[in-house]
């Protein structure tokens, strides 16, 4: 093993020189920091790289590609009315820069056709597809003006998927990616695997072709570098090639690769998913790649939801995106699709600003501040709310009452007030009886009902 644990600093550390070689004939899987049989491995070396966010940074959308990889398929309705909200949210300014879409069936062609007859300037409809000189003229036929191609780089693909050598792999991905700009397409090349891939002996070579052909060619070739499997980590000085800013930081000064031709994706196999994007931000990528809800295959892509905040956070400003969108679009996936939200999801759960805790809602009646980290009435159209449960206290069943009856700041009940009592003394028999469900808002409202409007 290359590596060591170091006794002083409590880190595994790696000193070597980092070093690539293009004709190799044996595949480099790092089993020193993958060993597939135990969790994987962070490791060291101490080597940082500045911070370089790009003048302008946006959001792209996978909805309706690595969206539906995890689900049955949306209808063509659904998708027309997911993209209409998709363009509300992002506002004037096209925050949410594009959408990509398969192709494959008559149904997602239909979608596509759909969402394209709306006119909408953002989200652009942009494609996915096999590559294959037969599907770059679909794209163009159907009337789009770029697509992503799968260009999968590290070795466990290239050569234990794909039987070839690096070299091979090199040639065969430059051949796909001029026959898309010679259809008139402009291709997106998705580096599929990169936080596995052997960075100086594949992914730099690799980059620095299509950088040189996007030179010749006058096209744009956009760089998709894609977690694939959510190995990526943002510790300072962990090596390559599971370092998300190593590996911003070096698609741009190695590879050549301008800011705004560079876009991240990510997956949040192990929870990563939005830390990843905010440092891909940060470190140089002018765009990341998100789904609603996050989405995607296996535990789901970056939520888009969530980088509109982080977008946000890290700006100051929303630039025009309209948050409330996103409790229409939560509320549209529930109530029309079906899908299930899991209720303590950050900004859309039904459980997002709601306490069950007595101690949260006392604070929340001397000011919702207090425990409300934004105002989510204005923001996302969430008024905070408060569940009634044996934990409540006579401060939740005040703050339920206030909230119930659109009290003012002048007339609002006091948690002493006597019938914020007669009602915690009922919620407390319930609960002496065995009871270990929350009160329900419909039990409330009736004994609202016989306590304060039936004067007893």
């Amino acid at each position: 093993m290359i590596f060591k644990f170091n006794k002083y600093t409590n880190l595994l550390e790696f000193s070597a020189l980092d070093q690539g070689q293009l004709d190799r004939e044996d595949p480099n899987l790092y089993r020193d920091q993958f060993p597939y049989t135990e969790i994987p491995k962070t490791v060291f070396n101490y080597r940082s790289v500045p911070m370089d966010m790009p003048k302008e940074i946006w959001i792209t959308d996978t909805t309706f590609r690595d969206g539906q990889q995890s689900r049955e398929p949306y209808t063509v309705e659904q998708i027309k009315t997911i993209y209409m909200m998709l363009n509300r949210l992002s506002g004037p300014k096209g925050k949410i820069r594009q959408s990509e879409f398969f192709l494959y069936s008559k149904r997602d062609r239909d979608a596509v056709y759909e969402c394209l007859n709306l006119g909408y300037e953002f989200p652009e409809v942009t494609g996915w597809i096999r590559a294959t000189k037969k599907d770059f003229e679909l794209v163009k036929e159907v009337g789009l003006k770029e697509t992503g191609i799968l260009v999968s780089c590290s070795d466990y693909h290239i050569f234990l998927q794909m039987k070839m050598n690096r070299r091979q792999a090199l040639g065969h991905y430059l051949s796909i990616v001029r026959e898309c700009i010679e259809t008139g397409v402009k291709p997106r090349c998705h580096l599929e695997d990169i936080t596995r891939a052997d960075f100086y002996g594949f992914v730099v070579p690799f980059v620095r072709e299509l950088m040189k052909l996007s030179r010749e060619t006058g096209v744009p070739i956009k760089i998709r570098a894609c977690d694939t499997m959510g190995y990526g980590v943002t510790f300072p000085g962990t090596i390559m090639p599971r370092s998300v800013q190593g590996i911003i930081h070096n698609l741009t000064h190695h590879g050549g690769v301008p800011h705004e031709l560079l876009e991240w994706h990510g997956h949040n196999d192990f929870h990563r998913a939005v830390n990843n994007a905010a440092y891909a931000w940060l470190y140089g990528s002018a765009s990341v790649n998100t789904s609603l809800f996050g989405i995607g295959e296996r535990t789901g892509n970056t939520p888009l939801e969530a980088m509109v905040f982080e977008y946000a956070q890290l700006r100051g400003t929303l630039d025009g995106m309209e948050p409330t969108v996103i409790t229409e679009i939560a509320e549209y996936f529930e109530k029309e699709i079906g899908y299930k939200i899991p209720p303590m999801t950050p900004f859309v759960g039904k459980n997002f600003n709601v306490t069950r805790a007595g101690i949260h809602a006392d604070g929340l009646l001397k000011n919702q501040e207090i425990y409300n980290a934004f105002d989510t009435t204005k923001l996302l159209n969430r008024p905070f709310k408060v569940i009634i449960s044996n934990t409540s206290g006579l401060a939740g069943i005040a703050f339920w009452l206030n909230d119930y009856y659109k009290k003012s700041k002048n007339d609002l009940f006091d948690k002493k007030a006597p019938e914020v009592i007669k009602i915690k003394e009922w919620v407390d028999a319930q609960y002496e009886t065995g009871r270990v469900t929350a009160i329900t808002d419909e039990e409330m409202e009736t004994m609202a009902k016989l306590i304060i409007e039936g004067g007893n």
